[in-house]
């Protein structure tokens, strides 16, 4: 089968597409064959050497963290009935950038018959994260809520979750390409944060914001944190543009701050958001953004189409 192996940290150049022997599975394990496999921002990351104490491989090594695919093989103990069954699920150290993974069966999650499996794939992180987030940050009825990195996987469904709540969506974003996505999916206001007054655009009529759901950090994030009015919430979970914005940073009075750690859930939490996300998705209440895919030979175009900001909503890897 072909998979992608990271030879050395570096840039996207060092993600290559080589031939290696088909997993056979274990006690306890499954084969899944891949339709689409999940790409995380944290996994450029990761690729340049920057995963620091959090994620400390070494190459040569198989990114990939989370696949969609059918259930083609079961090793012993494992119920036979899930074989051919449409899953999505987390990966281990194996890595899930290649054309089959090998995965224990307890991680398995069903994906109904009305979801795509690259929607599936599309939800497994950023889904769990968003319902994780409305729930941690109780967004409500009548807030105000602004959303930076809007225009990312997760960044669009928090804007569809929050429209869907109830809630006044301030949808922030670099560029045109991306703010005209936003719109459809249920933001009231769309700002560019590239323009030197976006702030102030934000608070056009005097008003501050409820709640701020941050996925962009740096500079961005601690401009987003000084529009929160007292008693308002604000949540860091997200560092492309340089930092985890919240806890060191000055805090407006009354606001209650969470951070990255509140979405990173156990086993149990993770299946349930999960599941929920999914069962959202075929109702027709949620869908994600997948702005682009490429096939598994073009692993370095994905990561590079991430790092360099053209990506929009979610990337994804196909067989082909």
């Amino acid at each position: 089968m072909r998979v992608v192996e990271v030879t050395r940290f570096g840039g996207p150049e060092v993600l290559v597409a080589v031939d290696a022997p088909d997993p056979v599975p274990g006690p306890g394990e499954v084969v899944v064959e891949v339709a689409a496999a999940d790409v995380l921002w944290v996994e450029t990351m990761i690729r340049k050497g920057q995963g620091g104490d959090y994620f400390p491989v070494r190459p040569p090594y198989r990114p990939g963290s989370g696949v969609a695919g059918t259930v083609a093989l079961v090793g012993a103990g494992v119920d036979p009935a899930w074989a051919g069954r449409r899953v999505v699920t987390r990966t281990g150290p194996p890595g899930g950038y290649g054309e089959r993974a090998l995965v224990p069966a307890e991680g398995l999650i069903p994906v109904p018959d009305a979801v795509a499996l690259t929607d599936a794939a599309a939800l497994l992180h950023d889904g769990v994260t968003a319902l994780g987030l409305m729930d941690i940050v109780a967004v409500e009825a009548g807030d105000r809520v602004l959303i930076t990195a809007a225009a990312g996987g997760l960044g669009a469904l928090l804007v569809q979750l929050a429209h869907a709540a109830g809630a006044e969506v301030v949808a922030a974003a670099r560029g045109a390409r991306k703010l005209e996505r936003l719109g459809p999916l249920g933001a009231d206001l769309v700002v560019d944060y590239s323009a030197p007054d976006w702030t102030g655009q934000v608070r056009a009529g005097g008003r501050g914001v409820d709640v701020v759901l941050d996925g962009a950090g740096g500079a961005y994030g601690r401009a987003a944190l000084a529009l929160v009015s007292p008693g308002g919430r604000f949540s860091g979970h997200g560092m492309p543009a340089g930092s985890f914005v919240g806890h060191g940073d000055p805090v407006p009075a009354g606001v209650t701050v969470t951070g990255i750690e509140r979405v990173q859930f156990g086993p149990e939490q993770f299946r349930h958001y999960a599941a929920a996300a999914l069962s959202e998705a075929a109702a027709g209440r949620l869908r994600p953004l997948i702005g682009q895919t490429f096939p598994l030979d073009r692993a370095a175009d994905a990561h590079a189409a991430i790092e360099d900001r053209t990506a929009i909503g979610k990337t994804l890897l196909t067989r082909r």
